[in-house]
């Protein structure tokens, strides 16, 4: 009796999920794309990390007398090649309002959810990628190659998606490209320091310690630092964010990332979803 009564699906909400899987499709593939063809920006966004490792992490090198230290600035080379290729979606989409394109997505009859969800994991996969480029590296900087560096590649997939999520979420709040540009660079730049990629993270004096505790950065490189095999990213005597006085389990700060990750991309969703 009661299975009689039960409604039959209801067609237009399985037409709407199969547009927002094509949309989000259609924009990662756009996104993938980019990256393929743009073979310039692909090693000009390589140049940075590869600086800090190979001449930076050299000069440190032989100051501390060979003491590896281009295995500990390995984590934070990680994330600073998938930062750039994941903010540059937030840079496109600063662009494709001044052009029109924007306002060209935003009347289309898909929800606005699918386009920030298809924008996000695009700047994921090309950040990813850069990602894989640079783990290539690893045997430099004293990093065996090992099973390890898989789990590895799965948290810069997570590291990269936030990043896009939060470079998308200043695009849809900031409408012009110079103003876009000044507030990622005052805002990553902190971020970056105060996130032990470049010191060590651990026995810092009063503010700088409360500074690190609240950087999700922070735990984006400590979790990537205690995936990769060997000691290399490891210097003895150092430690990374602390929780009353203790290192936070490895789950706990990759939470944390992902929550970043949810948060971002939630109000980067609502924020899309206001005419434009």
């Amino acid at each position: 009796m009661l299975a009689s009564l039960e409604l039959p699906p209801d067609p237009l909400r399985r037409n709407r999920f199969g547009t927002d899987l094509r949309t989000i499709r259609v924009l990662w593939l756009r996104e993938v794309i980019r990256f393929g063809r743009n073979r310039l920006r692909v090693a000009m966004g390589l140049v940075s990390p590869l600086l800090f490792l190979l001449i930076l992490g050299t000069g440190l090198n032989s100051l501390m007398g060979g003491g590896g230290f281009q295995g500990y600035l390995f984590p934070g080379v990680l994330l600073m090649a998938v930062q750039a290729p994941a903010l540059a979606v937030g840079i496109s989409i600063v662009w494709d309002r001044q052009s029109g394109f924007l306002r060209q997505m935003l009347v289309a009859p898909v929800r606005r959810a699918a386009l920030v969800a298809g924008l996000c994991l695009g700047g994921a996969t090309a950040g990813t990628l850069y990602g894989l480029l640079v783990l290539v590296l690893a045997g430099v900087a004293g990093i065996p190659y090992r099973p390890e560096l898989l789990l590895v590649l799965g948290e810069l997939v997570l590291v990269s998606f936030t990043f896009t999520a939060m470079g998308v979420l200043a695009a849809v709040c900031i409408k012009r490209i110079e103003t876009f540009q000044v507030v990622i660079n005052l805002a990553l730049t902190p971020l970056l320091f105060l996130s032990g990629a470049v010191f060590p993270a651990g026995g810092l004096p009063g503010w700088l310690s409360a500074a690190v505790a609240v950087n999700p950065l922070a735990y984006a490189v400590d979790a990537l630092r205690r995936t990769l095999p060997g000691d290399a990213a490891r210097l003895p005597g150092t430690t990374g964010p602390q929780w009353w006085g203790s290192a936070p389990p490895l789950v706990a700060e990759l939470g944390l990332v992902a929550a970043l990750a949810a948060v971002a991309l939630v109000v980067a969703a609502r924020r899309f979803s206001r005419a434009e």
